[in-house]
């Protein structure tokens, strides 16, 4: 261990002891098993957040590490959170990450979140073990906006900016009911061993097997949908080619 990451771990220790003793009974609090840098802001903190009946000191951190095209020194870190966060096993949340969780996040054991990653959950988002994601991934299971078809009364509540109407053009995802929403939040399923490479975006409904490795800029989303637009036929997510595994000790 370094100088400076024993200084980081000194500086850590009053957020360290507020999220423990905030999330946790005493007498799990006491054993520390989440270890929070100084460096992540804690926005929000309620909801709850479960552990595996055996803690053990620092199975969880959020905000360490150090990916070498990023300033570790500036990168700062958002704890987010009103919902439902559960940890399956040890996990790792890299510096600059940002969780923003309204819904029920579940990470598997051995959950590796490398770096300036961002993980919006409103409804439900799941992680099976042995996931490592890289850096600059976006994982969100919401439009962060309610869509309406046209309505009268949808064409009023606009005026608030809180409702947007959905443009006048065919969609698949409607039944044609006046005022009804068209976008709702969608779960988010990753499987077991799953390696997802740097910069990809996966959106609600969005379900991702076991053991397969996403390449670098993939858009996973439903299946027949690429990116955030409608269907094309054929339309697929691009993934690395078969066979490919994983290199463990490459984050991305």
């Amino acid at each position: 261990m370094t100088a400076f990451d024993f200084f980081n771990i000194i500086r850590s220790i009053p957020k360290t002891l507020r999220f423990n003793f905030h999330y946790f009974p005493l007498k799990m609090a006491l054993k520390l098993p989440v270890v929070v840098s100084h460096r992540t802001f804690l926005r929000e903190l309620h909801g709850k957040v479960e552990l595996p009946e055996k803690v053990e000191t620092a199975m969880v951190k959020i905000g360490f590490g150090d990916v070498g095209h990023y300033d570790r020194k500036r990168s700062r870190g958002i704890w987010q959170v009103s919902g439902t966060v559960s940890f399956g096993g040890k996990a790792s949340i890299g510096h600059g990450s940002k969780l923003s969780v309204r819904g029920d996040l579940k990470l598997g054991a051995d959950f590796n979140l490398t770096a300036e990653s961002t993980i919006v959950c409103a409804k439900d988002i799941r992680f099976g073990d042995d996931c490592l994601l890289s850096w600059d991934i976006l994982v969100m299971d919401t439009d962060e906006h309610p869509l309406y078809n046209r309505h009268e009364t949808a064409r009023r509540e606009t005026r608030d900016s809180s409702v947007v109407p959905c443009p006048e053009v065919p969609c698949p995802e409607s039944n044609d009911t006046e005022n009804e929403r068209i976008n709702p939040d969608k779960p988010i399923i990753v499987g077991n061993h799953v390696w997802i490479g740097c910069k990809c975006v996966l959106l609600k409904g969005a379900e991702v097997p076991e053991s397969p490795c996403p390449a670098a800029r993939a858009p996973y989303s439903p299946p027949g949908r690429v990116g955030n637009h409608w269907p094309a036929p054929g339309a697929g997510c691009p993934c690395s080619g078969p066979g490919r595994e994983r290199d463990p000790r490459s984050p991305g």
